[in-house]
């Protein structure tokens, strides 16, 4: 029988809500910065086409094999994987995995927080008019005094730990769903209101031949290697977030059919960024791979030559806080479910305890931006924020891709195929065979191939 275990933490009412949550986990502010500006470096429709397969081929199979594991243990993930490996009849070493992903989710937060705490800041600043007529000068100038004051970082950073911090503490049906419930609707009206104002006041056919007219001559091995990366990466797997919330499924929803839906919502959403942002980047003469900037520098520049740019400013930096906070929920939710089945603490205490410590970890975020700053090389590259960049590389670049790695190796190799196929719900016919290939050879290979790449082997 499918699932025999059952969540002390609750389950999602609806296959609707846990479409929401993982969705909500996946979209962060990769999907709205991110994405646009590496397509913009890569050369557009190619570099989109690429990403599109890459989802295809190696996001949705790590995907299910996640979500599988998920609900099959019933548990956070430290202890789903215990239980999965006993089950069998290997080594409990297996645990492991699910302590990496903890912890590199984990340390995500802590500077996931800082970032979004600065997203959070804009927000407040667009809505009192601090953008109107900005200059050049002006937009940088506001950018270097934000971030230069520590002080100023913490309090963001502070306020949006609390918010993360009280949605987790109330459970799973009464914090994560009815905040999920709340935020991806409001994140999708948001990014439709954008791209309206995207085709009133910006290039919207000229971001619309960039985006998808490929251009295969613009397409370098870099960029095929970039787009599988973020593929991967954007689904935020790997980390025990997607694990966790599949632990809280029902037994009777097809994992094969939400993984996909999941994956399209992501993907779709990333796409609808793109929409908002090139037009109006197009329509001011902008740098599309402008890279973090493009969001904290040249936006604000564009929004406040334009009409209504107020209003359009506010509410794309509201939907940048509405992503950040999705996937923040998500990335303390293991660690707090681990707390109380091992230590017995309720959620509310558990949830201080974790937040707080990533919470006080950010700390070294926020000095990374100002007095902690330092240079030093990565791979080719350049890094100058000191320690946030050595975390960023740390998790992305190190801890996640193993972690999606062994994530394949363990579905594909350690688990029976009797027992994945009877958490699927599939016969034994061609779709399951194809993603039995897909996840056993393609997406190992693949997710290698990026480690390797990212970590300037190959």
């Amino acid at each position: 029988m499918s699932s025999p275990r059952r969540s002390i933490h609750g389950q999602w009412s609806s296959r609707l809500a846990f479409v929401l949550a993982a969705t909500g986990s996946a979209v962060g502010l990769g999907n709205i910065w991110k994405f646009p500006y590496i397509t913009g470096e890569y050369g557009g429709g190619a570099f989109v086409l690429v990403y599109l397969l890459c989802i295809a081929v190696i996001g949705v199979p790590i995907m299910i094999a996640e979500v599988l594991r998920g609900r099959r243990g019933r548990q956070s993930p430290m202890n789903t994987m215990r239980d999965l490996a006993h089950e069998a009849g290997r080594n409990s070493i297996w645990r492991w995995i699910g302590w990496m992903g903890v912890l590199a989710g984990f340390l995500i937060l802590s500077y996931y927080s800082v970032v979004a705490g600065v997203a959070l800041g804009y927000t407040v600043r667009a809505g009192l008019g601090s953008f109107e007529a900005v200059s050049s000068a002006g937009a940088h100038a506001l950018f270097k005094e934000f971030i230069g004051d520590p002080e100023r970082l913490l309090a963001w950073h502070t306020l949006f730990m609390v918010m993360t911090m009280v949605v987790v503490s109330r459970g799973v049906r009464s914090g994560l769903e009815r905040a999920v419930t709340f935020l991806m609707p409001g994140l999708f009206i948001i990014l439709v209101l954008l791209i309206g104002y995207a085709m009133a006041q910006g290039q919207f056919m000229e971001g619309l031949r960039f985006m998808f007219a490929p251009d295969f001559s613009k397409l370098s091995s870099e960029a095929v290697l970039v787009a599988m990366g973020h593929a991967f990466f954007t689904l935020s797997l790997g980390m025990g977030a997607i694990m966790m919330y599949g632990s809280y499924l029902s037994s009777k929803t097809s994992i094969t059919r939400v993984c996909i839906t999941v994956a399209g919502l992501d993907t779709l959403v990333a796409l609808m960024a793109g929409l908002a942002i090139f037009p109006i980047v197009f329509a001011n003469a902008m740098d599309p791979g402008a890279g973090f900037g493009l969001v904290f520098l040249s936006l604000p520049i564009a929004f406040g030559q334009m009409p209504m740019g107020t209003l359009f400013a506010t509410l794309f930096f509201l939907l940048l806080v509405f992503a950040a906070w999705s996937s923040a929920i998500s990335l303390i939710e293991p660690a707090v479910a681990w707390l109380v089945e091992n230590h017995g603490m309720g959620r509310g205490r558990a949830s201080v305890l974790v937040g707080g410590i990533a919470w006080a970890l950010g700390l070294v975020t926020v000095l990374s931006f100002n007095h902690w700053a330092f240079e030093f090389r990565f791979a080719g590259q350049v890094k100058e924020t000191g320690m946030f960049d050595v975390l960023d590389i740390l998790t992305s670049s190190i801890m996640l891709p193993l972690g999606g790695l062994f994530i394949a190796i363990f579905a594909g190799w350690i688990m029976t195929r009797k027992s994945v196929r009877e958490e699927l719900r599939l016969e034994d016919g061609p779709g399951f065979k194809l993603w039995y290939v897909l996840v056993r050879f393609v997406a190992p290979i693949g997710i290698l191939v990026v480690f390797l790449n990212l970590i300037g082997l190959i």
